[in-house]
Parts: C-alpha cells; sequence; structure tokens
C-alpha cells in the first residue's frame, strides 16, 4: 500500500509549484513558519522542515533578522 509523502514534503513540493509557476517570485518573502504551520495545520517543526527542503533545492534564501524569501534566477 503506497504511503502519503511526509507532510513537510507535501507543503515543500506545493510552494515549489507556486515558486516555478510565477505565483511566488523572486523576491517575495515567504510567510514565517508559524504562519505557515498554522495555514497547513501542521506543527512549527513541520513547517520548519518544508522551508528547509526548498532551501536545499535553492528555490529560496534566508535573510537573518528578516525572514525567507523566493531566490531570483540563477
Amino acid at each position: 500500500m503506497p504511503s502519503a509523502p511526509a507532510e513537510y514534503r507535501r507543503i515543500a513540493d506545493e510552494l515549489t509549484t507556486k515558486i516555478k509557476s510565477g505565483e511566488l517570485t523572486p523576491g517575495t518573502k515567504l510567510p514565517s513558519t508559524s504562519e505557515l504551520a498554522d495555514q497547513f495545520a501542521v506543527s512549527v517543526a513541520t513547517a520548519y522542515r518544508a522551508v528547509s527542503l526548498l532551501h536545499d533545492r535553492d528555490l529560496v534564501v534566508g535573510q537573518p533578522g528578516r525572514g525567507v524569501y523566493v531566490a531570483g534566477e540563477k
């Protein structure tokens, strides 16, 4: 029986789709991890893992004290 993807992966995939489609453009600030947790009804740790996965995919950049933003074109 196939299992559903982990919640953090589902969230990261949804945000990846929005970034690649242009719905979230370079420079757009992502919601905070606590806002993402509320939006997707998951724990803050799960939301943090989703954002970390976006970092690993080079789709977002963090700016200490300011937030996480959609990365520009490479």
